[in-house]
C-alpha cells in the first residue's frame, strides 16, 4: 500500500510539472532547409518546423547547417531551447 501511494504521488507530481510548464520536451536533429531570422523560425530537411527561443543568436543559423538539440512544445509549436550547430 505504501509503495502504491508513493507511485501515485510521484505520477501526480510529474503530471503537475508538465501542466505547469505548458508542454513537454523533445529532441530535434537535422539539416536546416530554410531559416527566417526575423520570425526566429526554421524548417529542417524532414519538414519539422522549429521556432528558436529568445536568447539564442539566430543570426548564426544558416541553410544547410546541421542542428541538434531539444525543444519544448508551447501552444502547439516546437520551441528550441537548446541548439548545437555544425556545418
Amino acid at each position: 500500500m505504501h509503495k502504491t501511494l508513493i507511485a501515485v504521488l510521484v505520477g501526480a507530481a510529474l503530471l503537475f510539472a508538465l501542466s505547469v510548464s505548458g508542454g513537454w520536451a523533445g529532441e530535434i536533429a537535422g539539416k536546416i532547409q530554410t531559416v527566417n531570422h526575423s520570425e526566429r523560425h526554421l524548417v529542417l530537411a524532414d519538414g519539422t518546423q522549429v521556432w528558436v527561443a529568445e536568447g539564442f543568436p539566430i543570426e548564426t543559423l544558416k541553410e544547410g547547417a546541421l542542428v541538434e538539440g531539444s525543444y519544448e512544445e508551447r501552444d502547439g509549436k516546437k520551441i528550441a531551447v537548446n541548439l548545437k550547430v555544425s556545418d
